[in-house]
């Protein structure tokens, strides 16, 4: 959490705020205008763009190295500043490491250029770095977000200028400290800054692309910034993500799996199973598997090992959370799975539940819910449960449940996301592309498909003399 502030000393920045217990953990001041300057320059003559494939390696694999060594520290204050439950914090980094280790093994051949004959010339497709990447992302996976949009374009032999949500300034200075330590000044930096101060950096002559993690809304406006400089742009937008339980599914394994993807990070995912859609046939099985699951969620302190859920990291996100739930049960929808958490006086505290909706036209099914807060809705069968899934202005990803595969393999080619994932929940992999369409935006982040993104697919025809 956060508040913005005019300024101390007549200098504005930001207070960062614990969404657990609503204490002030620390003022932040915004980056001086000639400090911005600074870091642009720096970002822009960096000689990292003409680093050698093997001192790539190196630097990446020495920021593995930084971010296992230091994994206590960094899940801590993922914690403390943005309330996710400490083990999965700890994940959070593990997984930041793994990414780190898959760009070191496979970065060689991800890089090395593809060369053919064309007509008797020689051909050769390089990647080039394209220059200084602005990167505008969210606060909810605080150092995934960077590693999963930005080492690739650092692999690439981009710099990266990173303007990090508000709420998690703490991480952004964190991490800049530690790109720092394992690449070297100037490849990743960190700008503390409002938003109108974002929106004009992307068209300052030095940034080449902008990069963007958040909601449409916002995204629409950086898109629009982006193009009007004619300047590459990726977005990854919002998610209301369909958990498709068709007929034949092992409905145990789906409703385990269904609660565990609602509710990872306190719901604050843009893939998690934010609409869950039953055949008709099986709902009230599925109901009665997951509602269990549901009820044994331990809410509360972060810090606490044995804690499943969280609070939401900002007091405004609870009450949208419970704007949109209040209007769904006004409109005639029921809570059939709900758990208990701490008194809301205390923070940002809402209980996770899954609410079921007759008709589909609910905000719970239009809107993005961004916090512990599901729907379940179904379908007569397979035509209608996918007409639902693609009914939505956005997406991002699904799951889809069915022990036959066969089946599964014909319904997942119906549906409208950038991944599918067939009985297991979604989830982002550094080997696999990660990204959207429609509302969710476009470009794709991870894998070699990350690299090339932010990069310049050149291409170089020599004629023999």
């Amino acid at each position: 959490m956060t508040r913005d502030i005019g300024g101390i000393g007549g200098i504005g920045g930001i207070v960062t705020v614990n969404p657990a217990s609503g204490d002030e953990l620390g003022f932040h001041p915004y980056t001086t205008p000639e400090g911005i300057d600074r870091v642009l320059d720096t970002a822009a003559t960096s000689t990292w763009g003409r680093s050698r494939t093997d001192e790539r390696v190196a630097a990446i694999s020495r920021l593995g190295a930084v971010l296992a060594e230091r994994r206590e520290t960094f899940a801590a204050l993922i914690t403390l500043e943005m309330g996710k439950p400490i083990t999965q914090a700890r994940a959070e980094i593990d997984k930041c490491v793994t990414a780190c280790r898959y760009y070191a093994d496979r970065l060689p051949e991800i890089l090395r250029p593809e060369t053919f004959d064309l007509d008797g010339d020689t051909a050769i497709v390089r990647i080039v770095p394209i220059g200084v990447v602005l990167a505008i992302l969210p606060w909810n996976y605080p150092w995934w977000q960077v590693i999963r949009a930005m080492l690739p374009a650092i692999a690439a032999g981009d710099t990266v200028v990173l303007k990090h949500a508000d709420s998690v300034t703490g991480n952004a200075l964190a991490i800049e400290e530690a790109f720092q330590e394992a690449f070297g000044t100037g490849v990743l930096q960190t700008v503390v800054a409002d938003a109108a101060t974002a929106s004009n950096l992307i068209g300052d002559r030095r940034i080449a692309a902008v990069t963007f993690t958040g909601s449409d809304r916002v995204g629409a406006l950086v898109a629009a910034r982006a193009g009007a400089e004619i300047k590459k742009c990726v977005l990854e937008l919002g998610g209301s993500d369909p958990f498709i339980v068709l007929a034949d599914a092992d409905l145990p394994a789906a409703a385990a799996a269904a609660v565990r993807s609602r509710f990872l990070n306190s719901g604050q995912s843009c893939i998690a199973a934010k609409r869950i859609l039953v055949h008709r046939d099986v709902r009230d099985a599925f109901a009665q598997a997951l509602t269990p699951h549901v009820q044994a969620l331990r809410v509360g302190d972060p810090t606490d090992e044995t804690v499943d859920v969280g609070p939401l990291a900002r007091h405004d996100l609870r009450d949208t959370l419970r704007d949109q739930r209040a209007r769904a049960l006004a409109a005639g929808a029921k809570v059939i799975a709900q758990a208990t958490a701490p008194d809301p006086a205390t923070g940002a505290w809402f209980p996770p539940s899954i609410v079921e909706v007759d008709g589909h036209d609910s905000a719970l099914l239009t809107e993005e819910t961004f916090g512990p807060l599901g729907a379940l809705t179904t379908g007569a069968d397979d035509d209608e449960l996918v007409a639902i899934a693609n009914s939505s202005r956005y997406g991002l990803s699904s799951s889809l449940w069915s022990t036959d595969s066969e089946h599964a393999a014909s319904v997942s080619e119906r549906i409208h996301a950038g991944s599918v994932f067939v009985n297991t929940i979604s989830a982002t992999d550094p080997r696999l592309p990660t990204g959207g369409i429609k509302a969710s935006g476009y470009g794709r982040e991870l894998g070699r498909w990350g690299v090339h993104e932010l990069a310049n697919l050149q291409a170089l025809r020599i004629h023999p003399t």
